[in-house]
């Protein structure tokens, strides 16, 4: 019977873990299904696994096959998925923010209210803690990485640090009474919210600082300042872009102005051009007509001169014609007469001849 049941129980995973299987191939990355955070690799869930503030798996959906996609598409275009991935650990960062205060006003409410000046030793002594525990995680991992010159180094700083503590912690021990000293005084670390001791030594210094949690909690702050910078110079980028493509329309739209103005200048050009021309034909034409008109009546004058002096001419001549004829009658008739004269005078004279031969 369990051997039966633990086979369903299989048969239930492998269908599940088949169903999101098929899911995630039908997937793309641009689906909001998809952890935008995962595609950026900064999702609080991946960074804070396996730590004591574990969240567990994330409600969308995590493969590094969608995160090898996104970096490709994001090499060709902007996809702005920065601006989700800010939404998100700005709003896990407001969370852990919230704890640590609540944790601070937890330590007030519990712990031996301490002098101002003592307080402010008791700090100096935090912050050199810090300063210890940094150095120490941050020699390791030089050791880790082969680099052992520089963790010698950081190691010799880490002495003149535990030095500066040795007093800090001195003047603090001799302003406090005994009893209040050795109690161990907490304090909330800002970048974890988690409780570091007054006491702590070396050890559980260099584990706090190097450990996973806090630096996962560098790592998730340190990513969101830089998406935020991403942000800004991608949205100022894409300002200018914009802006650019704004003077280009309206370049463009002046050039089309200046196109439009210029072929109405042209075409009006051309419109007073054709009334010129046409006013220049219509005067030429005016004074064609004009010079026809003149014409037409220099040759009716023309003719009528013509007319009249043919009219005046034909009567001169006529006259001239009568006069002569006239004349010509009076000479024919003078000469006849002068003839009938001398034929008359002749005949005289013969009749007188005959009569005086008639009266001899």
């Amino acid at each position: 019977m369990p051997a039966h049941i633990n086979l369903q129980g299989s048969c239930r995973k492998a269908s599940c873990s088949s169903s999101r299987d098929e899911t995630r191939q039908r997937v793309k990355f641009t689906d909001e299904r998809v952890c935008k955070s995962h595609l950026l690799n900064c999702c609080p869930h991946d960074i804070l696994s396996g730590t004591r503030m574990d969240l567990g798996e994330c409600s969308k959906i995590h493969d590094l096959a969608l995160r090898a996609d996104y970096e490709i598409a994001s090499k060709e275009r902007d996809l702005f998925f920065e601006l989700d991935a800010v939404d998100h650990l700005e709003s896990f960062i407001a969370d852990c923010d919230r704890r640590t205060e609540l944790a601070k006003k937890r330590l007030a409410e519990t712990q031996e209210e301490i002098s101002a000046e003592g307080a402010a030793k008791a700090e100096k002594v935090h912050e050199l803690n810090e300063e210890i525990g940094k150095l120490l995680a941050k020699a390791e991992q030089l050791g880790a990485e082969g680099n052992v010159e520089e963790a010698q180094k950081i190691l010799q700083e880490v002495e003149k640090v535990r030095s500066k503590k040795k007093d800090a912690e001195e003047e603090y021990r001799n302003s406090m009474p005994a009893s209040s000293f050795q109690q161990q005084k907490l304090r909330v670390c800002e970048v974890c919210s988690a409780y570091l001791g007054l006491h702590d030594n070396d050890r559980r210094l260099a584990d706090h600082f190097g450990g996973k949690l806090h630096l996962g909690f560098i790592q998730i702050r340190e990513k969101l300042e830089q998406l935020k910078k991403t942000v800004q110079q991608k949205q100022e980028r894409r300002n200018q872009e914009r802006l650019k493509r704004r003077e280009e329309r309206e370049r463009e739209e002046r050039m089309k102005k200046r196109t439009r103005s210029r072929s109405r200048d042209r075409r009006r050009s051309r419109s007073r051009e054709r009334r010129r021309r046409r006013s220049r034909s219509a005067s030429r034409e005016k004074r064609r007509s004009h010079s026809r008109s003149r014409d037409r009546e220099r040759r009716r004058r023309h003719r009528s001169r013509s007319r009249s002096h043919h009219r005046h001419k034909s009567s001169r001549d006529r006259e001239h014609s009568s006069r002569d004829k006239s004349r010509d009658r009076d000479r024919r008739r003078g000469s006849s007469e002068r003839h009938q004269d001398s034929f008359n005078g002749k005949m005289d004279s013969r009749r007188n001849d005959d009569r005086e031969a008639g009266e001899i």
